[in-house]
Order: structure tokens, then sequence, then C-alpha cells
């Protein structure tokens, strides 16, 4: 038996955390047994309004119906390209009740990007926020496969006016399109068709670029959803005491798991905010009296950057998604008072497959001065592997292969991808680390090339392609450097045709129009050569070495993260 198959890190488990219990077969099933329990407890806080239990449930029959008669058939498709509202909730879990497939969309997604997940997916449905169908979706949908675009605004179901929140935010026409809330009204009261889910159907798709390649549908089953949501509920405590503060963007699978799912599961309150405004988090966390909260280390270093908040009732912390550095970590407690937990997984894992445990400091490793990302959660084994496969000694580097009931099914519609990373021995995460004597594990490395900024992925290809579309361009590549505010960022290294030019600010502009925001190149360094070997292969670690100045993202971003 070897080291890992002992599985050290159980020692730091405490004496009542047992193996997660699945003890719903679905989502569907996990929220009702809620409604059953608490039916008048808020399942939703949205700026003064709340939304039942009850009410949440006869809402997703209806949106649920109303599938069911626009034709929507079990295992279809529904795209929801919305940020942090009630209305991604109700497409989603009614979804669920269709026994439809919720694929989460980026709201930060630009034309070439949306069209592309939606092509993949073949989703039948477009569930949308207004602004970003004028401004995107309605010139993409016409070349997919959606038949039923629904509509909604960020203003709907919102209780009051939050003027730093909806300042110049209108209600929008949508020619074409039918409005989500007169959708569900039309058929409230309806009982949707009975569907039969199985712990084995997916119940969301969550397009990451995993680790290779451009992005790919994870297909996430009923069974991952349930067991991680008990996962967090098991290993932090939580329970309907607690207020969940919706920090993680929803799509995400932070957000997806960490925020919806442990909600549904545990009866707790999910406060959403539509997007992340600093100074509202704190008041809202303070007024609602939120208890816990997820979310990536950007997250909490905007939050420290309000005079004066302290919310008294936020006393569990956990951030995940990128890099943590321990001077963060000592800075927010010494600000807040409040400790924050490490947390690791990525979408293949349906979020954790790590956590510090609650009330537990994480250690330091020595040679890097990284904080752990924890031990394995109950039921999961993780082992360390080098480029032979074969498992290495404790202590020594290599990649973390992940076994348990959170690792999803595969990837959708691409069996040779799903091959290579869901192996025999378990889930190759393309992340690089090393588990210490006591079990703990430290990410120390990435195998490949993937930027990790502020806890969005980013495939450098993807953003070289747009930059080899601007007239000037001869060569481009494109490094992840780092970065105080997001850990690391998006730096890109080009060379110029022959007689032509183009100045660093007029390539991220460029880029920036045609991307995501989290996506564009902060910065462009203008070179005669791309370092390059014999091959032809670019030289990426050359680059990333290169001396340069550091580079500081802005302090305050949009928030769909």
């Amino acid at each position: 038996m070897s080291r890992y198959d002992e599985q050290p890190w159980q020692a730091r488990y405490t004496a009542d955390l047992a193996v997660t219990a699945s003890e719903h077969g679905d989502a569907v099933s996990m929220f009702r047994a809620t409604v059953a329990r608490n039916p008048d407890g808020d399942a939703i806080r949205y700026f003064g309004r709340g939304i039942t239990f009850g009410e949440l449930d006869e809402l997703t029959d209806a949106f649920a119906a109303g599938l069911a008669a626009a034709g929507f058939e079990p295992g279809q498709r529904v795209a929801i390209y919305v940020q942090n509202t009630p209305q991604f909730v109700l497409a989603q879990l009614g979804t669920w009740k269709a026994g439809g497939i919720a694929v989460s969309v980026n709201p930060m997604y630009k034309g070439r990007e949306l069209a592309e997940l939606l092509t993949d997916s073949g989703a039948s449905v477009l569930v949308c926020l207004q602004a970003l169908y004028r401004d995107v979706a309605a010139a993409v949908v016409p070349g997919t496969a959606v038949r039923l675009v629904l509509t909604t605004s960020e203003l709907d179901l919102a209780g009051r006016d939050e003027p730093r929140i909806f300042a110049g935010i209108e209600r929008l026409d949508c020619p074409g399109t039918t409005d989500l809330l007169e959708f569900v009204a039309r058929h409230r009261g309806s009982a949707p068709p009975r569907v039969s889910l199985d712990r084995s159907d997916v119940a969301f798709l969550t397009y990451t670029s995993g680790t290779t390649g451009p992005p790919k549908g994870a297909m996430t089953t009923h069974a991952n959803v349930v067991f991680n949501a008990g996962t967090y509920r098991d290993w932090i405590g939580i329970d309907g005491t607690d207020v969940i503060l919706g920090v993680a963007p929803l799509f995400h699978i932070t957000g997806l798991v960490g925020h919806i799912a442990l909600g549904l599961l545990t009866g707790a309150p999910l406060v959403l905010m539509y997007r992340l405004d600093p100074a509202v988090t704190l008041e809202t966390a303070e007024a609602e009296g939120a208890t816990f909260t997820v979310g990536s280390i950007t997250v909490f270093t905007a939050l420290m950057s309000v005079p004066g908040a302290k919310p008294a009732t936020l006393a569990k912390i956990y951030s995940g998604g990128a890099p943590i550095a321990p001077e963060t970590v000592r800075r927010f407690e010494e600000t807040f008072g409040r400790y924050i937990h490490n947390v690791y997984g990525l979408t293949e894992t349906t979020s954790p497959s790590h956590a510090v445990p609650f009330g537990t400091r994480a250690p330091v490793d020595p040679r890097s001065g990284a904080l752990s990302v924890g031990v394995p959660v109950p039921g999961t084994i993780v082992r360390v592997v080098g480029e032979d496969g074969r498992e290495l000694p404790v202590g020594e580097v290599g990649e973390l292969v992940t076994s348990g009931p959170q690792v999803v099914a595969g990837y959708w519609n691409k069996p040779e991808e799903t091959a290579k990373a869901m192996r025999d021995d378990g889930f190759h995460t393309g992340d690089v680390g090393y588990m210490d004597a006591e079990g703990w594990f430290y990410v120390v490395d990435r195998k490949k090339d993937q930027i990790n900024a502020g806890g969005y992925k980013i495939w450098p290809r993807e953003v070289e392609d747009v930059l080899y579309e601007h007239p000037a361009v001869r060569e481009a590549a494109v490094v992840g450097v780092p970065d105080e505010y997001r850990g690391e960022t998006v730096k890109a290294f080009v060379s110029l045709r022959a007689g032509m030019s183009a100045t660093p600010e007029e390539l991220i502009a460029f880029a920036r129009e045609r991307m995501a925001a989290y996506k564009y190149p902060r910065a462009v360094e203008i070179l005669a050569e791309i370092p390059k070997t014999a091959s032809g292969k670019l030289l990426r670690r050359e680059l990333r070495e290169r001396p340069a100045r550091r580079l500081d993202a802005p302090r305050r971003g949009a928030h769909t993260k």
C-alpha cells in the first residue's frame, strides 16, 4: 500500500467528519427535501427582496412547464448567460426539473466565445440579460441551434434600487425574444411533466480550457453536485442558520456548487448582488448577517480597499481558484480579524478536492513560500505521479491525480480529451505539486502554459489568435506573468510585419474589444523576433523569465467573478 492509499491527511479531519454521505439521488430531490423542511425560509435575497424556498419551487415548476410546452425534451440544453441574479438560480433549477442540462456561460463573453459555447453544447434555449442580448447574443443566435430566447433585466426581482450597482441600467426591448418573468407567470401553477433523474445524469456543462486546447464542456453529474454540496456543508459546518454571501460568479464551478447547490442543500439563504462592488458587498454582508463565503483572492483583496468596514458575522471564509500569498492572508486577518482558509479544485472536480479544515491554519511551503492548498476532502484520494505515471515519494514534485465522487464524467462530445484526462488511476489535473509527510498538499507549478488570472483560466493560444487578426502583427506569444492583485496576468510579446507599426496601447485596445475582460493582455512588449526553438516552437519559458517591471492590474474590476 502506498503512502497515498494510507491517506495520512485523515489525521487532519475532525472527529465527527466522516465520508460525505450523498443522501440525495439528484439535485432536484436535494432541493425538494429542503422545500419540505423549510418552505417559508429565504432561498435567495436580492437587494431587499426575499424569495422563499416555496416560491422558488413554484417559479421553477413554471419555468420547467414552460420549457415542456415549448417542445423542450429531457437531455436538451439551456444556456444561462446572466450575472449573479436570482434568474440564474431560477433557470438552472427549472432546467433540471425539465430533465435538461444547464450550460453556464460567462457573461463577459463576446460574440466569438458565446457562439463557440452555444454551438458546442447544442443549446436550444438561451436565458440572457437584455443588455447581453442586444450587445452580443442577437447577432450570434441565428447561427446556432437556439430556438427560444428568454430575456430578463438585472432590475427584475430586486427589492430596491441600488444606484452604485444599477446606475445607468434600464429595461430594454428585445424583439424576437420572450420576457423571462412573463414566461414564468404564464405557466405559474402548471405542474411540469415528471422526469426521472439519475445520479449519473448530467446536471450542467461548465466550460474549461482544462489542461490542453480550446474550451471543453465538463459534464458535471447530479451525483457530483450532491456530493460536493455535502462536502462544503460537512467540512465547514454550514446549516440553515447560516447566510451565504454570493461573491463568486454563479457561472463558475465555485458559485454553482459553493453558493447555489450548498444553499439548496442546507436551506441557507444565498445573498446575491449582481456584480462585485466592494463597499456594497461589505454593507450587504453586515445587513444580511452573512456568515459564509467562498471566492477568489481578488475579491478579498478588493474588500480590503474599503475603509472602516468590518462585517462581524462573516466568520467562515474560504478562497480558491488562484494562488494565495501568505502576506495577503495576514493583511486580511489584520484588517477584518478573520482567517482566509484555502480551498483547491478544478471544474473537473466540481469545486473542492482539497481544503484547509475549518479553524486550522494552512502550513507554508518552505521552498516556495506558498500556502498549502489543504488536504483531500473526505472520500477523495490524491496521488502525485511522475512523467511515467508512477507514484512519487512524499515530498517529490509531480502531477496531481485525483480520484473521488466529485470527478466529472468527462468532456461533452470529446471522447479523446476525456480519455487523456480521466484515466484508470484518476483525473490528471495538469497541476504540479507535492504532498508532505502529514498529508498537506502544495501546488507549486502548472504542467502546461495555461494562465490563471484571479481564478480565471486563460489559454494563451486564444489570445494569440485574436492578436494575429491585427494587420500589423507578424507573430505573437502570450504568457502569464506575476501580478500583485490577480496573482497572474496576461502579457503578450509581439513582432510586427515589415513596414507596419502598432503601439502596445493599440494592441491592448484591439484585443480588449474582442475578448472577455479577464482575457485581454494587460501588457504588450514589441520585439524584433519572438524567441523560438530550432523546430519553431515558441520559447514561453524564456519570455516569462525576461526581466520586466511588475504588473499591477486595476484594483477594481467589473464582477462577474
